[in-house]
């Protein structure tokens, strides 16, 4: 198995954008990672799309991208894991580049979800869930994440207001990131008064979902040293998976698959949680954050909350988290928004990130959940 490095990102700003079809938006990001890297081509893409085929009537996205970009003939290929699209894409390459069948792949993630607005959109957004036994049943990911918030509250006495510096601490970095969707700041005292989307979940808790696209293109690392002044190499790359449905899960408030992927990344680079310099999680709801967290080995059960009340999650903590706004600030463009988490740590590492600097990052850590954790793919990179 070979070393991985990223040589080339490239990503369009988050948000609604009305006037670009998919193929556009794959586009834009595909010719922004190809000039990053220096290149003209690639071996192979691999396509990280969640709700193409619901949304934009488009499914086959391989070869849509691969023309439309100008590079027909190249391998190209589609995988969906909900919004962990992205992250499963990512590991995808990697392990292509890694066996030696692919010597330059790119990674894309795209999605276009506004063009669906209300029922329908929820209706698209319910099939990330157990169609037969949650989304007939009228579920919805932001109410599955309110029963979840509900019962963490319940089980550990923590109030709403205990949440408020996860969203606090996404828009104070959002609004330094010209990608970002909602660059506007939160007050924590404003908080818990926010208009609910789904008891106890309100406004200010939950991410946007938006429109966009990203990209990373991997080569080997000896052949990346040759290539670009800084790559970045993939340290590890793991996948867990847990129940589909929430209810199945003999402990809703443990992550099965969010801890089973991390720990395997830890395993594969040899490293711990406290050897991590940032982590951009999946905070689709406040909740998310604090489980996740926890399940990544940052805090012990029912303490996730407190990494956010302490301060310890800001740019100049002891574990960082969506340096770039995350989902909640940046934006949530599902399939692509484990490559856009991608791009942020490869920017760290680079010393690339501007007013979001993680002073002296060495290794970067990426966790990318589909639905409410049925699916987590966990990626650690390094300098």
């Amino acid at each position: 198995m070979q070393n991985v490095s990223i040589i080339g990102v490239g990503q369009t700003p988050v948000g609604e954008h009305w006037e670009l079809s998919l193929r556009h938006l794959a586009l834009q990001a595909v010719q922004a990672a190809l000039d990053n890297a220096g290149l003209n081509k690639v071996d192979a893409i691999i396509v990280g799309n969640a709700l193409g085929g619901v949304i934009s009537n488009q499914n086959h996205l391989g070869a849509l991208v691969t023309d439309f970009a100008g590079m027909r003939g190249t391998e190209a290929f589609r995988v969906e894991a909900a919004d962990a699209s992205g992250g499963v894409a990512l590991r995808q390459g990697y392990l292509m580049v890694a066996s030696g069948m692919a010597q330059t792949v790119m990674v894309l993630g795209v999605e276009k979800v506004t063009d669906l607005i209300g029922s329908q959109r929820q209706t698209a957004m319910a099939s990330f869930l157990d169609a037969e036994y949650e989304a007939a049943h009228g579920a919805t990911p932001v109410a599955l994440a309110a029963l979840l918030m509900r019962r963490y509250m319940h089980e550990y006495g923590v109030q709403v207001a205990d949440f408020a510096n996860f969203s606090v601490n996404a828009h104070a970095n959002g609004s330094k990131n010209a990608n970002a969707m909602y660059r506007n700041l939160i007050r924590a005292e404003r908080f818990s008064s926010a208009p609910l989307v789904a008891d106890p979940v309100n406004l200010f808790d939950v991410a946007p979902e938006a429109d966009g696209a990203a990209a990373v293109i991997l080569t080997s690392a000896e052949r990346a040293a040759d290539l670009v002044p800084h790559p970045v190499r993939i340290l590890a790359s793991a996948v867990g998976t847990d129940a589909l449905a929430v209810h199945d899960r003999p402990d809703p408030l443990c992550l099965m698959a969010a801890s089973l992927s991390a720990q395997r990344a830890y395993e594969q680079a040899s490293i711990g949680p406290a050897d991590v310099d940032l982590l951009e999680l999946h905070d689709s709801s406040t909740i998310m954050a604090a489980l996740s967290l926890e399940a990544c080995g940052f805090a012990d059960r029912g303490e996730g909350w407190r990494l956010a009340t302490d301060n310890r999650i800001g740019t100049k903590g002891s574990i960082p988290i969506s340096t770039f706004g995350g989902l909640k600030s940046r934006g949530n463009p599902f399939g692509a928004t484990g490559v856009y988490q991608a791009v942020e740590v490869v920017l760290q590492l680079r010393g690339e990130a501007g007013e979001n600097q993680i002073e002296g990052a060495q290794i970067g850590m990426t966790q990318n959940l589909g639905g409410l954790g049925g699916t987590a793919v966990t990626h650690l990179f390094g300098r």
